[in-house]
């Protein structure tokens, strides 16, 4: 199976992907809801990362180090370092505080110099506000952004005709890697008799919703 259909089928399996009926931050109702907050222990933290680290790889996109903005950032940055370290790739990581450190090394970002291309990565884009903040933090240190690394692109129009995503490849020029997107969602559910009722409802809110590829 593709590691996408992999994805939904883990993401659901950890009640991280869920079916019903769901009000978002636009105010829409979604038949379908991802918390990726609910990776939450180390087994699903690290098989989370290792689909992290396969998207990379089927990407091949340059890059130098990664960036994880605070704070859901963090944790996935260490896992996801961790998983491509053990497939041959070492990379330098980083993340920033939300507060800048007045004592000790002092500044607000942790780990590893920004320098080079940096690969920032998050759980999904909503307001594309951290992905904002954290190529101004980039710049500022002299790097370059180099993409963003995500677990799920929704697909769906923002305030305007584009959708979170495609908004932040416009704004800032790089591109946007998603583990599994609402196409794949789509595909799994078409191939999957035990989740049928749900087909009609995604496929309906994707229809009106949704955004070209």
């Amino acid at each position: 199976m593709d590691f996408r259909q992999d994805f939904i089928e883990f993401a659901l399996g950890c009640k991280v992907l869920r079916f019903g009926e769901f009000t978002t931050k636009a105010g829409r109702l979604s038949p379908y809801f991802f918390n990726a907050g609910l990776f939450n222990d180390g087994d699903s933290l690290g098989r989370l990362a290792e689909f992290y680290a396969k998207a990379v790889d089927a990407d091949e996109l340059g890059f130098d180090m990664l960036f994880g903005p605070a704070y859901k950032g963090i944790p996935l940055v260490a896992a996801i370092a961790i998983a491509l370290a053990q497939r041959g790739k070492n990379f330098p990581f980083a993340y920033n505080r939300k507060e800048a450190k007045d004592h000790g090394e002092g500044g607000s970002i942790v780990g590893a110099p920004l320098s080079g291309r940096v690969l920032i990565v998050d759980d999904v884009i909503s307001a594309g506000t951290s992905v904002r903040e954290s190529v101004e933090l980039i710049r500022a240190a002299g790097a370059i952004p180099a993409g963003v690394l995500i677990a799920l692109d929704r697909q769906e129009r923002g305030l305007g005709a584009l959708s979170a995503v495609q908004e932040v490849q416009r704004d800032y020029g790089i591109p946007v890697i998603a583990v599994a997107g609402l196409g794949d969602l789509m595909a799994f559910l078409e191939h999957h008799v035990e989740f049928a009722e749900y087909r009609d409802a995604v496929a309906r809110y994707r229809s009106e919703y949704g955004v070209s590829a």
